[in-house]
């Protein structure tokens, strides 16, 4: 475990957190724009993609950060069949879900009923499929859906705020189900789906397009709304929530309705639109 991993242990998670929101919405210029340059040098973000390409045009650095891409800079797989990958970024882990268990890197795991904050939440996705992705800096921060869904309930489960970085992945134990998440439950032609949106150092928020920010500043328990009967259905492919910074995003499927695709492993780079998996017959 590095030096830095293991700091995060003991550092303040939600006092950072609350500095790196205020930093993210000031509007002083020098403040604003110093992040734009320092993040998009040290990263190496890519405005050529971005609907606006200009860093001295964003009013604060989280406008930035959660950009939008040009129409037609990203693409949905045209198999009819394909579910989609929901982000740009990196696959951490992807695979089944075996005896209720989610990999999250060699020698540790961590249930589903745990990342989901439910057993009963969890009972549908028992050896289904789960895929998870990271979202670096530099990278589109938004979360579309891989398939079209009506939203049923959404769950926010706090916890701490632990680095997602590779490091942390290998070496904090069920980090994925400790961390903050908003867990989003959809019901599709298939059965349920779940986006979990994890937060994590220095993340300042999850915002949904049905709710707004979703993750409060900071709660301690479990808070869940429902949406049965609201009507609200998101298609294949539309934006349903974005970072306000990066993070981690796990889609669980239940069993028998998808096979991953051919190719994607972990560490690869992934593209929002991508085929995550294909739907089996029947």
């Amino acid at each position: 475990m590095s030096f830095v991993t293991s700091l995060t242990y003991v550092l303040p998670h939600r006092l950072l957190s609350s500095m790196a929101r205020a930093l993210a919405y000031s509007q002083t210029p020098s403040t604003k724009q110093w992040l734009i340059d320092t993040v998009t040098r040290k990263f190496g973000v890519d405005l050529s993609e971005a609907q606006e390409p200009d860093p001295r045009a964003y009013p604060t650095f989280n406008a930035f950060f959660t950009r939008a891409l040009k129409p037609g800079a990203r693409v949905p797989d045209p198999d009819p069949a394909a579910l989609l990958m929901p982000a740009d970024g990196r696959i951490s882990q992807l695979g089944p879900i075996e005896n209720g268990r989610i990999f999250q890197a060699k020698g540790q795991s961590f249930t589903a009923a745990e990342l989901l904050g439910d057993e009963a939440a969890a009972a549908p996705f028992h050896d289904g499929l789960f895929a998870t992705v990271y979202l670096s800096p530099k990278d589109y921060h938004r979360v579309h859906m891989p398939w079209t869904g009506t939203l049923r309930e959404t769950v926010h489960v706090p916890g701490r705020l632990f680095s997602v970085g590779q490091d942390a992945v290998r070496n904090v134990p069920r980090l994925f189900a400790r961390n903050e998440r908003l867990v989003c439950h959809f019901d599709t032609e298939f059965g349920p789906m779940a986006s979990v949106m994890v937060g994590a150092l220095l993340v300042s928020g999850v915002e949904t397009v049905w709710s707004g920010v979703e993750i409060p500043r900071y709660g301690d328990r479990i808070t869940r709304k429902d949406y049965r009967g609201k009507g609200i259905v998101l298609e294949k492919f539309a934006e349903m929530a974005r970072f306000n910074y990066g993070s981690t995003v796990i889609v669980l499927l239940p069993p028998g309705v998808a096979t991953l695709e051919g190719g994607l492993a972990a560490e690869k780079a992934v593209r929002l639109g991508q085929a995550l998996a294909r739907r089996q017959p029947g």
